[in-house]
């Protein structure tokens, strides 16, 4: 049990598709009241930001803790261990110091991309766990206004007509509980990684859910139309959206023509209504933490591996450098540092009915990248934070490409850090939205648009890149972007032609070097 204290055991929760719609992050409208309770317990950084808004690249840059350009992976169709580097992962570096690793659900984007396996055995001491009603997700299960089932992006269903009688995050939550009470008498600390599907499309979740988002008290995102200086490069034309059954029959134009404001509304309410369903899994892995006593010897960590846009600019779905396709929640739970002071009898997770919404605490302003989970993590159990990277790194097996948080557990955020960045990035097959825009192979690739975003501002060049060579050539600039954010916070008046060239360029080559791309 001492060792146990020592080290304290990792819940690590991922959520699917999910921007920072969450109570605890301001979003008036979401009704999310276990992961705000958990904020609340938490230290809550409000901007962080992920590596390129697509799963698979994301989530093994956030694994490994290295750039997608040094993954190489901007597609789903590689593994890095073969096609970049020998990378450990985090839970692969847990492991090797004793902890009993383990997957349920979306970790690893499943496929060639974790080499079939989610990356077992490196990465976990058992087999990772899928849910068996994963395989229904695509199927025709959505029962239509004309009694039919179609393969529609809204899905709200009867849990019980559904095959198997059951959905994904509910299988995967009650995996997670069996794994949790297996681990009660084991001395050995764990590493317990819970992936939830939702809110990714499609919305296919608990009818009821959608009785908390009322459609006459749904509005539309504040920017619903395409900013008029927006790159055509930048615009991502949500294909993944218009293939589904429902949206086919509004006959959307490609790639601009906006969907009708009665299914704008529609979305957004399943898509609330989705975080809500995937709020309530988490809460029941919570209660379960804290009813088998686990709960003061386990770090919790929450976030998501990009966001997601709900019409802002005219878009939907992630594949975009902007801030709604960026920003990921990201909460980290640590007993005895985090936690408010409590009564003895007072339980720390209590599970939370949806309609009560506590307040959080804790929260931390300054820019923050999914890369650096990995080495604050390590650093926050007592392991040496993986080193900082050499400029190239491809044969070396551990290092970060992040920077370690744990100093910020120690003392109070006194003000933002205005040089703080964050880098995100984003291919492109060509200049105009084209029906593969939104996830180019990597042999398609002729673009590459970096990002970043400090406090007070977003910066993105659009650049010419060979994927033969995964080299950006500097001088072949196709378009830019930057918003000022104390006049624009919402991202919808681009700048970036206002400015010099000169000192654009010279920003650009400063931002090149800083993450070593090219």
């Amino acid at each position: 049990i001492n060792s146990k204290v020592e080290r304290k055991n990792i819940l690590f929760i991922m959520a699917d598709d999910l921007r920072t719609s969450l109570g605890c992050y301001g979003d008036p409208v979401a009704k999310s009241p276990n992961i705000d309770q958990l904020a609340s317990q938490s230290q809550v950084f409000l901007n962080a930001f992920a590596q390129q808004a697509v799963c698979g690249p994301s989530r093994t840059s956030m694994l490994t803790s290295r750039r997608p350009d040094t993954t190489r992976l901007y597609d789903f169709y590689s593994y890095w261990r073969v096609h970049a580097g020998n990378y450990t992962t985090l839970p692969q570096y847990l492991k090797s110091h004793g902890y009993h690793t383990m997957s349920v659900g979306k970790i690893f984007h499943p496929g060639i991309a974790s080499n079939f396996t989610d990356d077992y055995p490196y990465s976990w001491s058992i087999p990772a766990y899928h849910p068996p009603s994963f395989q229904y997700e695509k199927h025709k299960v959505c029962k239509g206004a004309d009694g039919e089932l179609h393969a529609n992006l809204l899905c709200a269903v009867n849990v019980s007509e559904q095959p198997g009688g059951t959905l994904p995050d509910l299988e995967s939550t009650d995996e997670a509980v069996r794994l949790l009470t297996g681990r009660i008498k084991d001395a050995a600390p764990f590493f317990l990684a819970v992936g939830f599907h939702k809110p990714h499309i499609p919305f296919r979740i608990p009818q009821e859910y959608l009785s908390l988002f009322p459609l006459d008290k749904m509005t539309l995102a504040p920017d619903p139309d395409v900013p008029k200086l927006l790159p055509p490069v930048a615009y991502n034309p949500w294909a993944d959206i218009r293939r589904r059954d429902d949206v086919q029959k509004l006959n959307v134009s490609f790639p601009y023509g906006p969907i009708p404001k009665d299914f704008q509304l529609r979305i957004r309410q399943h898509y609330y209504a989705a975080v809500s369903y995937m709020d309530a899994q988490v809460g029941r892995l919570l209660s379960e933490l804290e009813k088998l006593g686990l709960a003061n010897s386990t770090m919790v960590v929450f976030s998501s591996d990009h966001g997601w846009s709900l019409g802002e600019h005219g878009e939907w779905a992630k594949f975009s450098n902007f801030d709604v396709a960026t920003r990921v929640p990201l909460i980290l739970h640590v007993p005895g540092v985090t936690t408010v002071h409590k009564k003895k009898e007072q339980l720390t997770f209590p599970f939370i009915d949806v309609l009560n919404q506590p307040n959080a605490s804790f929260k931390m302003k300054n820019i923050v990248e999914l890369v650096d989970v990995f080495p604050t993590l390590s650093d926050l159990v007592g392991l040496r934070a993986p080193a900082p990277c050499p400029e190239v790194s491809f044969k070396k097996k551990l290092c970060t490409e992040g920077n370690n948080l744990a100093y910020t557990f120690e003392q109070e955020e006194m003000k933002v850090n205005p040089e703080a960045i964050a880098f995100s990035q984003y291919p492109r097959p060509a200049d105009t939205p084209q029906e593969n825009s939104d996830l180019p192979l990597l042999k398609d690739i002729k673009i590459m648009g970096y990002s970043l975003r400090t406090y007070d501002y977003r910066y993105t060049l659009w650049l010419g890149f060979n994927p033969a060579t995964f080299r950006v050539n500097l001088t072949d600039i196709h378009a830019g972007e930057l918003y000022m954010m104390a006049d624009d916070p919402t991202q919808d008046h681009n700048i970036y032609n206002e400015i010099k060239q000169n000192i654009v360029k010279l920003l650009m080559l400063i931002f090149l070097s800083a993450t070593s791309v090219g």
